[in-house]
C-alpha cells in the first residue's frame, strides 16, 4: 500500500482501515458512510475548481509574489496537518486548494509574462497526461505491482533529495544547479521528472481504489482527492519548467 506520492506515503491509510474493520465487523456497513471512487472524483473537481477560482486571484495581481509564497507556505503546512490527521480532510483538503491556488495563480503569471501563452500550453500537458494515465490504469494496460511502486519511489525520493540539496547548495553557495538552465541536460532532466510525476498517478489511482476496496471512512475521499491533485500540482510546475527551457532555445 505505498504510494510515491509523499502525501500518501505514510501509514494512515492501512491504519484507518485497520480501525474500519473493526468497526464494521460489529454492524452493518452503510455505503454513506464509507469511501467511494464516484465520492473521490467528486471533490477532486470540486478541488479543481477551487484552485482555479483562487489562481484567478493573483493571477490578475500586478505583484503577485508575496501570496503565491504564503499561498505555497500555507498550502504545505495544511498538507503536513493533513498527512497526520487524515480525519480533518474535510476541511483541509478544500483549503489546500485555495492557497495552492494563490501560488499557481501567481507562478503562472509570472511564466506567461516572460514567455507568452506557456500557459496554456502546461495546463494542456497535464490535462492531456492525465487522461491518458487515468485511461492506461482503467483497461489495464498499466499495472501497478510491488516493483512498480518500489521502482517509482526510489526515483521520486531521488529527485526530491536532488531538488532539496541543490536549493540548499545555491541558497549559501553560487553553485548553479544543472537543472537551471537550457541546456539539453536539464531539458533532459526535466523530461525525466515529468515521467516519474505522471507515474505517480497510476500510483495514486490505485490507492484510491484500494481505500475503496478497504472500505474505509467517508473523509478519505478528500484524503484521496487532495493526494491526486498534490500529484497534478507538481505535474503542471514541471510542464511550466520544461516549455520554458524550451521556449528559450
Amino acid at each position: 500500500m505505498n504510494s510515491n506520492n509523499p502525501f500518501f506515503k505514510n501509514k494512515t491509510f492501512t491504519n484507518t482501515s485497520a480501525a474500519a474493520e473493526v468497526v464494521h465487523e460489529a454492524k452493518i456497513i452503510d455505503r454513506d458512510e464509507t469511501m467511494t471512487v464516484s465520492g473521490t472524483i467528486n471533490k477532486s473537481f470540486l478541488m479543481l475548481i477551487l484552485l482555479v477560482a483562487s489562481a484567478a486571484v493573483t493571477w490578475s495581481m500586478a505583484n503577485p509574489i508575496i501570496f503565491a509564497i504564503g499561498g505555497a507556505i500555507v498550502g504545505f503546512i495544511l498538507v503536513l496537518i493533513a498527512t497526520f490527521k487524515p480525519q480533518y480532510s474535510g476541511f483541509l483538503a478544500p483549503g489546500y486548494s485555495i492557497f495552492e491556488g494563490l501560488f499557481i495563480g501567481g507562478i503562472s503569471a509570472i511564466f506567461e509574462a516572460m514567455y507568452p501563452g506557456i500557459v496554456i500550453q502546461a495546463v494542456s500537458c497535464t490535462f492531456v497526461t492525465f487522461m491518458v494515465c487515468f485511461g492506461l490504469y482503467k483497461y489495464e494496460i498499466v499495472k501497478v505491482t510491488e516493483k512498480f511502486k518500489s521502482v517509482v519511489l526510489a526515483a521520486t525520493l531521488a529527485i526530491a533529495t536532488y531538488y532539496l540539496f541543490s536549493w540548499l547548495l545555491s541558497m549559501f553557495t553560487s553553485f548553479q544547479p544543472v537543472h537551471y538552465g537550457n541546456s539539453m541536460f536539464s531539458i533532459g532532466i526535466s523530461a525525466f521528472v515529468i515521467v516519474i510525476a505522471a507515474l505517480n498517478l497510476f500510483l495514486d489511482f490505485d490507492q484510491i481504489e484500494k481505500g475503496v476496496q478497504q472500505k474505509m471512512p467517508k473523509y478519505m475521499e478528500w484524503y484521496g482527492a487532495m493526494g491526486l491533485m498534490i500529484t497534478l500540482v507538481w505535474l503542471y510546475i514541471e510542464f511550466l519548467r520544461l516549455l520554458s527551457k524550451l521556449s528559450r532555445k
